[in-house]
């Protein structure tokens, strides 16, 4: 019966795909009143939308889709385009991804400038308000908004936004002075180069490319982030080599994942008889089966930036994610911010792996079975995501004849750097001392 009802939604597939939508419904109605396998219900219901005209018969095939299947990728696609939440000339044929696009772009920018003198305005490390360089006027962020929200999977993938990196420059036009100029490589805002009013892009209005959906506002100014520099080389003991820049503020991207779905496994329970017969014991039995693991796995956390990320990751953990707030475009007035350099697509690949990694190794101590003979993934999904800023302060130290990076939790005052360990008990030298490179630092 199961084999005769898999034909069935195989021949209702092929006349779908062929045109024949009267046919196929005769063939998918016939395979889903035969079949009670929540697989071949799925399919057969997904295709049965695919053959509806009637917008409420589609949702009606779609939702029964999904009743039989959550994570059945085509219908939750198909289902966001008939919600609205995705538009169908943005699904991309993920066997021919669009190339990356050349040359220059035209951006949108939001241009942040005082209503009161026109001064322009800088977001301040305090978490709280945009503040005029010159009347002092402040304008009050708000701190108590609800979280950011989670995008969905499914319908970024079936976009080019999910695949995409920004490979271009993108040109802005200053609405203050009228001058046209480039952002510099892989942020998402600066200032004019001519009249230095800040400028956010509005990566909304972009095709290629996800905006932000939540921020960690800066809790600090450049004063207190090298105070805690200094404390911090001061305390391992670094001789710097030459004199240290001030830390610069900025905010770096970070993609956390909701995974969910379960773990096939498969193992073995040794069963031993206990008869005894002419004094030979009975032989051992062993018995295989099969079950499944739930996973939920709540903002797995990635690095988005190539460039810092074996540093920024040593920082991830001392950052309170809680804390993190819908993604508002005043909160980067002033602030440089990097854009993404790994592709949503290729970031949640590394997520749903390392998931796996660690279910494979605790999943042995978490079930009271037997000895686990296999594993799989296949049922493992990545459900949700979201792209964050994070505030860090950055510089460089020099140290054994390079620059080290070095970069402060720009939340709790945490800091990493790329320094190993046994070059951090390196002891002062007798010539100028350890503060000598670092106490212009604090100077007014």
């Amino acid at each position: 019966m199961g084999d005769y009802s898999k034909e069935l939604l195989r021949s209702g597939i092929i006349e779908a795909k062929a045109g024949s939508r009267e046919t196929a419904r005769r063939y998918l109605d016939r395979a889903i009143y035969m079949t009670s396998s929540f697989d071949v219900l799925a399919e057969a219901w997904f295709w049965m939308s695919e053959v509806c005209n009637d917008p409420a018969e589609k949702r009606k095939a779609l939702e029964n889709c999904l009743s039989h299947d959550l994570r059945h990728a085509r219908a939750r696609r198909s289902l966001a385009i008939l919600d609205g939440k995705l538009k169908a000339d943005e699904v991309i044929n993920p066997d021919r991804l669009p190339a990356a696009p050349e040359g220059l772009r035209n951006a949108d920018a939001q241009r942040f400038m005082c209503s009161k003198c026109g001064g322009r305005m800088a977001f301040a490390p305090d978490g709280q308000a945009l503040v005029c360089d010159y009347c002092s006027r402040g304008q009050i962020v708000d701190a108590n908004m609800k979280d950011a929200d989670e995008k969905d999977f499914i319908i970024a993938m079936a976009t080019s936004r999910g695949h995409g990196r920004p490979l271009q420059e993108q040109v802005f036009h200053c609405t203050g002075c009228g001058a046209e100029f480039i952002l510099p490589p892989k942020q998402i805002s600066a200032s004019c180069v001519y009249c230095n009013s800040p400028h956010v892009v509005s990566l909304e209005k972009t095709k290629d490319l996800l905006a932000p959906d939540g921020i960690i506002p800066h809790a600090f100014n450049q004063r207190q982030a090298t105070k805690l520099l200094v404390d911090w080389v001061e305390g391992n003991n670094i001789q710097p080599e030459k004199k240290v820049e001030l830390p610069r503020g900025l905010y770096l991207p970070l993609w956390t994942f909701d995974i969910g779905g379960a773990i096939d496994y498969t193992y073995e329970i040794v069963e031993s008889e206990n008869e005894i017969f002419m004094g030979r014991s009975g032989q051992k039995k062993v018995t295989r089966h099969s079950d499944q693991y739930p996973i939920m796995v709540d903002d797995l956390p990635l690095p988005a930036s190539r460039k810092l990320s074996a540093v920024f990751l040593k920082l991830i953990s001392a950052f309170d994610m809680k804390t993190i707030k819908p993604y508002d475009p005043r909160f980067l007035a002033n602030w440089p911010a990097e854009i993404y350099d790994v592709p949503m697509a290729d970031a949640s690949l590394d997520a749903r792996s390392q998931a796996y990694a660690k279910y494979k190794r605790d999943l042995p101590h978490l079930i009271n079975s037997g000895s686990i003979v296999h594993m799989s993934s296949a049922n493992l999904v990545v459900e949700s995501f979201k792209l964050n800023l994070l505030p860090v302060w950055m510089t460089e130290l020099p140290f054994d004849g390079r620059g080290h990076l070095v970069l402060i939790n720009g939340q709790s005052g945490v800091v990493s750097s790329d320094i190993p360990d046994k070059a951090q008990k390196q002891e002062e030298s007798e010539n100028g001392g350890l503060m000598s490179f670092l106490a212009d630092l604090l100077s007014e």
